[in-house]
């Protein structure tokens, strides 16, 4: 039988090790060189709602449109702690997502139109200094609505807007807001779901 001593076990050790420290030792230079990769933030995912959609046309109202059944609307009677002018003016509120679409309504002829769009664009570009870019595009509907949308990218309080109008009578203005620090990146499903439904809300507005 053949006998090992402890002396060979250890000499063969080492020459085992002193073969694969080179091997190690290029490996440890390739992993502390490589590029660190950091680990994208992650957000909670929030379920959404199968999409459904109920018509306002409260009596009175000179205005009509659908809006989801996820959403309800209230009389907005407070505008920066002053009356609304007229008592046209709502809110959408989607309480599931601490959101609000707030819509103002003005008469052309109390208003100037020129007024009025300028006032819309101007509200818009308050949000300039923290926009990556403001991209508007013309609105043009099926029902002989016209206006404009206004999507503002960046980490702002309201990164959708509209208005809509008749350009002899009716002014009607909305702009998506969320009760929550703006971030754009764990605001997006939400604001990209919930801009659909501005989207069907001008899609099937009217006039009456």
């Amino acid at each position: 039988m053949l006998k090992t001593s402890k002396n060979d076990l250890s000499f063969g050790l080492f020459s085992f090790i002193g073969q694969l420290s080179p091997a190690i030792l290029v490996l440890c230079l390739f992993a502390c060189n490589s590029p660190y990769t950091p680990k994208p933030t992650g957000y909670f995912k929030i379920k959404l709602p199968p999409k459904q959609y109920q018509v306002f046309n409260q009596p009175g109202y000179p205005y009509t449109f659908e809006y989801p059944v996820y959403a309800n609307v209230v009389k907005d009677s407070v505008f920066f702690k002053d009356s609304t002018e007229n008592p046209w003016w709502i809110n959408i509120n989607f309480p599931q997502f601490n959101a609000v679409i707030h819509a103002s309504y003005k008469i052309i002829g109390q208003y100037k139109l020129d007024k009025l769009l300028n006032d819309a664009f101007n509200m818009t570009n308050k949000h300039s200094s923290k926009a990556d870019f403001i991209d508007d595009s013309d609105v043009e509907t099926p029902n002989g609505i016209h206006g404009r949308f206004f999507k503002v990218e960046g980490d702002v309080a309201t990164a959708n807007q509209f208005f809509l109008t008749d350009s002899t009578k009716n002014f009607f203005r909305g702009a998506l807001y969320f009760d929550a620090t703006p971030n754009q990146d764990s605001l997006k499903p939400v604001n990209d779901f919930l801009v659909e439904d501005m989207r069907h809300l001008i899609n099937t507005f009217r006039w009456k």
